[in-house]
């Protein structure tokens, strides 16, 4: 009898021990699939909003030399100043959908595709005229204008919104990749930017387009 009994509690030691390594190990394999999921906005602190890819096509296209690949045009001193004074929050929204428009008038839709919202300062004005229509390569955006861009992405049907935006004028900015379907041989990334303009609590419709050429 007391056989019998002690055969039994080793077979309930041994599976209450069993059962507790494999539930110990579930856990460390739930724990390591969390830590690898990607965090695909981090590391951006010193994104460089004038040349978001090296392949933009700009409303103005102009023949790049190699001197000119080498050469890039020097910004303005960051006017911190103008920057000190922009409102921090608000109740503004933007929002709408970003494409690009073939020949035949389709729509390429920017699908997941980063879009940002930067605040209208003489900084921000000399990338719009001399990068984005001159087409000019500039240095890079110095490191404080971060704190004043809003990021948000558009889902696969291209619509995008931002929310909680202070009153103020911005430039509307983001990217659509095409190749064949634009009639480009290799894919590129059209740059697309516009001016929005938010007042209190208003609901600003803005679609982000422009035709390929």
């Amino acid at each position: 009898m007391n056989k019998h009994i002690s055969l039994l509690l080793t077979f309930v030691v041994m599976l209450f021990l069993f059962s507790g390594c494999v539930q110990r190990e579930l856990v460390l394999e739930d724990s390591s699939s969390a830590q690898s999921q990607d965090n695909t906005w981090g590391d951006e602190e010193n994104i460089d909003i004038s040349d978001l890819d090296d392949d933009n096509t700009t409303e103005s296209e102009t023949v790049i030399t190699e001197d000119a690949l080498t050469q890039k045009m020097e910004r303005i001193p960051f006017p911190a100043s103008e920057y000190n004074h922009l409102p921090r929050s608000g109740k503004g929204t933007v929002k709408g959908k970003i494409f690009v428009k073939d020949a035949y008038g389709q729509r390429i839709l920017g699908k997941g595709t980063r879009l940002y919202l930067n605040p209208v300062t003489s900084y921000s004005e000399q990338w719009y005229e001399e990068s984005y229509l001159g087409g000019n390569k500039m240095q890079k955006a110095d490191s404080r204008l971060f704190n004043y861009l809003r990021f948000t992405a558009s889902n696969t049907e291209g619509a995008f919104a931002f929310y909680g935006v202070p009153t103020g004028s911005y430039y509307l900015i983001g990217t659509v990749k095409c190749g064949n379907e634009c009639g480009y041989d290799t894919p590129k990334s059209i740059r697309i930017a516009t001016r929005v303009n938010v007042q209190g609590n208003q609901v600003v419709q803005k679609d982000l387009s422009r035709y390929v050429e």
